[in-house]
């Protein structure tokens, strides 16, 4: 994170917009006293790309997290108010909004990948929809994803790899789809109980499936 000769926020709304924050165990109370809910979250998988506010660049996380979704086709924080720059939760805002200074990255630096929650710390025990995250973690493994995208790569035109891709994700969108019709799943809850749809992840790769395959 770039260092700023400045002391105070200016409300600029640059931080806000770069991605929201990732949720840490301190976190949770928000959630509990309902001031943020299930469909404001989105899970990134192990491996997968995300926003670093400290190197500012994409990298890959070593470890599941689960951070407040973006707006729209951007990571713009959802509870990002553009009119007004301001933050429409302020009050109970996130451990990682409460500590980022864009002057003085120190604060946030010492608790990156520190006590952050997943997927199961915020589903209550006992939850039929954690099976069903177990089975699509088996069914669509994220490594298999990078591995695949690193052939492809490498080999652009690799028909078998594009298949395979063409493959999870038909199966990513079909155990979704099973999730919202058989288990009550709420639509707008799905990027947190999944993660990205894996054709959104490869198409934020510049990997156009259907494309390559053809298909469109």
């Amino acid at each position: 994170m770039e260092v700023i000769n400045r002391k105070t926020c200016i409300r600029c709304g640059t931080c806000c917009q770069k991605g929201g924050p990732v949720l840490h165990h301190q976190d949770k109370q928000i959630l509990l006293e309902g001031h943020v809910g299930h469909q404001h979250l989105v899970t990134i998988r192990k491996g997968e790309l995300a926003f670093d506010p400290v190197s500012g660049t994409l990298t890959p996380v070593a470890q599941e997290l689960v951070k407040v979704r973006g707006k729209g086709n951007d990571w713009s924080c959802c509870f990002f108010d553009r009119e007004n720059s301001s933050c429409t939760i302020y009050e109970h805002r996130f451990l990682e909004c409460r500590l980022l200074k864009c002057w003085d990255p120190s604060e946030l630096q010492s608790i990156i990948g520190k006590e952050t929650v997943t997927r199961a710390d915020l589903i209550n025990p006992g939850d039929p929809v954690m099976d069903v995250i177990e089975f699509h973690e088996r069914q669509c493994p994220y490594d298999e994803v990078e591995k695949l995208v690193a052939v492809l790569s490498a080999q652009n035109s690799q028909p078998q790899i594009l298949a395979r891709l063409h493959a999870l994700i038909r199966r990513d969108l079909a155990i979704r789809a099973y999730a919202i019709a058989e288990l009550g799943l709420k639509e707008e809850c799905e990027p947190f109980i999944f993660g990205r749809p894996l054709f959104k992840v490869l198409r934020s790769r510049g990997i156009e499936i259907e494309r390559r395959l053809g298909l469109l």
